[in-house]
């Protein structure tokens, strides 16, 4: 499985990103793939490989890129409950910072990038994220609904911008799939969100999924949740096979 460290040119500078693809030497459909707040480590490039291995040219970018190259901050091998506090203290600073300006003219150079990639196949594209990069995703996909087929957020906080969020979602033309965790969507909100998306008219589905806690598809957390994470790919996969299996 080919894989790249690659620097994206963006209005403010240059983003460090890791790319995974198939080693067939054709072209192939590309997702831009947004970490969650610890950013680009190996589980995040193990991620990437693995939707590689089904076709995909799989570009995931540092989104924190402006406070230096990833990792940002020394991570733990395992991101366990004693260290997480101390971690996410740290990065909280950056996520205030990344200002939904900042996402949007991010998510032109991240997707003028992508598509320039000489493995890339013309066609529309898709994005996917995890925690914060859910949200990323989903901001992505709403300002360029002409180039995103489909979009997925997992254990990501959609929904949570109030009625901003229902303006986001009334811009949204992709294939939607959203899981999340069951610590940080109650039934009741997820029937909100849920008819905020039907009001919208989006192709959807929404979920909470069953006995996850935040971060359930990360092996290096103690959120892990190893049947959650199948589930992810249970819906994932089909849904870029749906919207991008002609590009």
């Amino acid at each position: 499985m080919p894989t790249k460290t690659l620097q994206i040119p963006t209005a403010d500078g240059r983003a460090d990103a890791f790319a995974a693809f198939p080693d067939h030497g054709e072209r192939h459909p590309g997702v831009l793939m947004y970490a969650d707040a610890f950013g680009i480590r190996p589980v995040l490039r193990e991620m990437a490989r693995e939707l590689a291995e089904h076709g995909y040219y799989v570009l995931v970018p540092n989104f924190f890129y402006r406070h230096g190259p990833a990792p940002l901050i020394e991570l733990p091998e395992h991101i366990g409950e004693e260290v997480r506090p101390a971690v996410i203290d740290r990065l909280m600073p950056l996520i205030e910072a990344h200002t939904a300006e900042r996402v949007l003219s991010d998510a032109d150079a991240y997707l003028r990038f992508l598509t320039t990639q000489p493995e890339v196949s013309a066609g529309p594209v898709a994005v996917t994220g995890y925690c914060i990069g859910g949200l990323l995703a989903m901001r992505t996909t709403a300002a360029h609904p002409g180039q995103v087929a489909a979009v997925a957020g997992f254990h990501g906080p959609v929904g949570a911008d109030g009625p901003e969020s229902h303006r986001l979602l009334s811009k949204l033309t992709a294939q939607v799939h959203l899981g999340h965790a069951e610590t940080d969507m109650t039934p009741e909100a997820l029937g909100e969100l849920n008819q905020a998306l039907d009001s919208a008219g989006v192709d959807y589905t929404s979920e909470i999924y069953p006995g996850t806690l935040h971060g359930f598809t990360m092996s290096d957390t103690d959120a892990f949740n190893p049947a959650a994470l199948q589930r992810h790919w249970d819906r994932l996969l089909p849904l870029l096979n749906r919207t991008l299996a002609n590009s």
